[in-house]
């Protein structure tokens, strides 16, 4: 009986990325430590900056949001990248830019960026930039 894998893997070849593969688990620690920072940035400056109310509940949602985008984005991609399975990888390779947007949002666009925010999210952006760059290339050694 025939395992019921992709053909190229029966005859030997892996087509999974091990590089994209320490890449999302990388990512998947930094952004733990990149939301927890954030969490305690608006703790911050909710209680001594004079931050308007609507303001903080606009970053804040976009903030949960953004969470849930990148959770979903990086389990979607190990499942696509070790199951070898374009579906997941495409929606992951999708989401990545909603996600960057989103930190592209949080670097620029909030009310007050702190130099703390600025610099985890100047860590955050290349993560980004090379995952694209290796799901895609991943993606086409799916199709091969």
């Amino acid at each position: 009986m025939a395992p019921s894998t992709p053909s190229a893997v029966m005859r030997g070849r892996r087509l999974s990325s091990i590089s994209l593969e320490v890449l999302f688990f990388l990512n998947g620690w930094y952004s733990a430590t990149y939301f927890l920072t954030e969490l305690f940035t608006f703790l911050y400056k909710g209680l001594l900056l004079p931050y308007p109310k609507t303001n903080l509940v606009l970053d804040l949602v976009m903030f949960f949001l953004y969470l849930g985008t990148e959770i979903v984005r990086i389990h979607f991609g190990r499942k696509g990248n070790l199951c070898v399975r374009m579906t997941p990888l495409g929606i992951s390779l999708a989401l990545t830019f909603p996600s960057a947007l989103m930190a592209f949002y949080y670097f620029l666009f909030q009310t007050y960026v702190l130099r703390i925010e600025a610099v985890m999210t100047m860590l955050l952006l290349p993560f980004y930039i090379i995952q694209v760059i290796l799901e895609v290339l991943t993606l086409a050694t799916f199709r091969i």
